[in-house]
């Protein structure tokens, strides 16, 4: 147990005992470190902690101070917080699976201490730290038995050294900004939405900023850094938020603990790699989760924004499915006004007579949004949802999607889980959308599939900035948004919408591997995939939406990213660039292949232009080395599958 407690005493004048309190906790791996310091020399005062990462047995600093403290309607727990005790050290040991994400089976662990204190009225404070190999986290207890407050302020706060790079985006209610890469003088002040990734400023190390296990006991919190340049501090959400419905301030009952303040740590694969966000999680009550089955979805909105309004339509985007062997097919909202040869009854008889499972989508409703597309309204309160779900389930519907949520208050975090609650009675799958970034809700609720909260494929539709911006927002989301949890970019278009893509066919196509989604909708018109080369068709066909095994072979945010994910026996590897001006030769080794197995490589990449592929099959093994051309903005794919003796 890598635990050191040092307690330091001297006797003053007046012959009271005063303590310099420090507490260092590593993780097992003895990389990560976090410790505990008073802001001045005696055991009562404001408190913050350090974290530093240790790197060829060099130590390096990456956050001087996280500013701690809460402060409650009632009273305050931040100036004046007197130590009690620090618990004996604890090991954390999880082993755990979830049937999609990163990798099916989930092993962690970590060293965990609890750190007792009280305010000058005697009223309790937990802090309970844990330091995984991937991360440090840390979260508030207040653990008496009884007792609702208003938090009035949370006082967490992590000073960023000026010099470090980072990757940030601008806080918005949907989650669907830009990531800016800033440092020193480029950095701005302003609210940011999480997660936030940041390098160290020797480049040893990186790590990402979020927070997990999130329940209706609080409200989502933010980034922001406008009362200090460098010092990022979690904010309740504005009260504008949600149209102005629900209180921006959390309401809480005792006994009660805060989501997980979650500091992912180590090299960019590390970061990439990590489940920290879901292994901090609550854990399902769910009995069984068999029911529960990922998949690629046919789209029609991205192709024809009022698509589903037309049945014809619909059954050209369930011959598709069908076409490709996708198991699902989704009916995006004004379903409820299906014309054109049949109505909705009509076109789920239709999906069900070709084999297809139906999604249906749903405006959230309520005041908190000002959208009035239909059908409104109906996912409200337990009663609408019931009703709802007692129909769709006779109906034959797999899942919903819901759309439109734009807050993150209390009352909103409440909305967003009894909808999962309800869902699951009725062994439902959902998919959030217009959405909060994941907070670990997988691992409790895992009917929860995908969110959308990122600037996804859809983009193409709202202006041509994103034509531009596109190559190199692709590479930032691997290591920024996709680490902390599901995300539905709608990806994989061949063919344009209403701006033109400037990706190649290659980098289109790798997205299917980058883009981690378990429900992964594919966007494109239907003739954009029955015109492929037969290799690029098959390989969608058969590229899977859950894994077995994540790994990152290289990248940089904003240039360039190199991902392997594994399915059973079987690998894919996809690739990006977001270079504008240079065509890039990639040598990828295949070390992470099973000794004394030879594979079946089929190798998609860019062709003479980006509208292109080339295509190559080889026999490989864990020696090869295989060698790639992408075009500039471009891409490729492997599939490598054991070859049969």
């Amino acid at each position: 147990m890598k635990l050191k407690i040092i307690l330091v005493s001297f006797i003053v004048l007046s012959f009271c005992k005063v303590w310099s309190q420090q507490i260092v906790l590593e993780s097992p791996n003895k990389k990560n470190v976090v410790a505990l310091y008073a802001a001045d020399s005696n055991n009562k005062g404001e408190w913050y902690l350090k974290i530093s990462y240790q790197k060829d047995k060099n130590a390096c600093e990456i956050i001087p101070k996280i500013n701690l403290g809460l402060s409650r309607s009632d009273q305050d727990f931040s100036k004046e917080l007197y130590f009690l005790k620090a618990s004996k050290p604890k090991m954390i040991k999880e082993h755990y699976t979830l049937p999609f994400g990163k990798k099916e089976v989930r092993d962690n662990e970590a060293n965990e201490v609890v750190v007792s204190f009280e305010n000058p009225s005697k009223a309790k404070l937990n802090l309970i730290i844990r330091a995984y190999n991937d991360g440090i986290t840390f979260r508030y207890e207040f653990p008496e038995k009884k007792g609702s407050y208003t938090m009035k302020d949370e006082f967490t706060s992590y000073q960023i050294p000026n010099k470090s790079m980072r990757w940030l985006e601008k806080w918005n209610t949907a989650n669907e900004g830009l990531y800016a890469e800033s440092s020193e003088d480029k950095i701005v002040q302003q609210e940011w939405c999480y997660p936030g990734l940041f390098n160290s400023i020797d480049k040893s190390c990186w790590y990402l900023l979020h927070e997990a296990d999130l329940d209706k006991n609080y409200c989502g919190t933010k980034l922001s850094n406008t009362q200090d340049l460098n010092t990022y501090k979690l904010t309740f959400p504005d009260p504008k938020d949600g149209r102005g419905t629900g209180e921006s301030k959390p309401i809480i009952s005792l006994p009660w603990q805060s989501p997980w303040r979650v500091i992912s740590i180590g090299s960019l694969a590390d970061i990439v790699e990590s489940t920290l966000v879901e292994d901090v999680s609550t854990p399902t009550r769910f009995k069984t989760t068999d029911w529960i089955k990922p998949g690629k979805v046919s789209w029609n909105y991205w192709s024809s924004n009022h698509g589903t309004k037309d049945y014809k339509i619909v059954c050209d985007f369930t011959d598709l499915a069908v076409s490709m062997n996708w198991p699902y097919t989704l009916l995006d909202w004004e379903w409820d006004g299906m014309t054109n040869g049949g109505n909705l009854e009509d076109a789920l008889k239709y999906i069900h007579s070709k084999g297809i499972k139906p999604l249906m989508w749903y405006n959230s409703g309520g005041d908190h949004t000002w959208v009035s597309s239909t059908p409104k309204n109906r996912m409200l309160t337990h009663e609408n949802r019931v009703e709802e779900f007692t129909k769709l389930k006779k109906l034959g519907v797999a899942g919903v999607k819901i759309d439109f949520f734009e807050s993150e208050k209390q009352n909103m975090i409440q909305y967003y889980l009894d909808i999962l609650e309800d869902a699951a009675q009725f062994e439902m799958m959902v998919y959030f959308h217009g959405c909060i970034v994941p907070r670990g809700w997988s691992r409790t609720y895992p009917n929860l599939m995908t969110y959308e909260a990122v600037r996804g494929a859809e983009w193409y539709n709202n202006g041509p900035e994103f034509s531009v911006t596109a190559p190199e927002h692709n590479t930032i989301l691997p290591f920024t948004r996709n680490v902390v949890g599901a995300m539905d970019y709608t990806p994989v278009t061949f063919t344009n919408s209403q701006f033109p893509h400037h990706t190649s066919y290659g980098h289109e196509l790798a997205l299917s591997v980058i883009f981690e989604s378990p429900l992964q909708h594919l966007a494109d018109r239907p003739e954009g995939y029955y015109e492929l080369p037969d290799e690029a068709k098959s390989f969608l066909k058969e590229v899977p939406t859950a894994w077995d095994n994540t790994k990152l072979i290289d990248g940089y945010p904003g240039k360039e990213v190199t991902m392997a994910r594994q399915k059973e026996g079987a690998w894919y590897i996809g690739g990006i660039s977001s270079s504008e001006r240079e065509e890039k030769t990639k040598k990828i080794k295949l070390d992470f292949l099973k000794e004394g197995i030879s594979y079946r490589a089929v190798i998609i990449a860019d062709g003479k232009h980006d509208k292109d592929f080339n295509s190559q099959v080889m026999v490989v093994d864990k020696t090869s080395t295989i060698e790639v051309k992408l075009l500039r903005r471009g891409g490729f794919v492997v599939s490598l599958n054991p070859v049969q003796k």
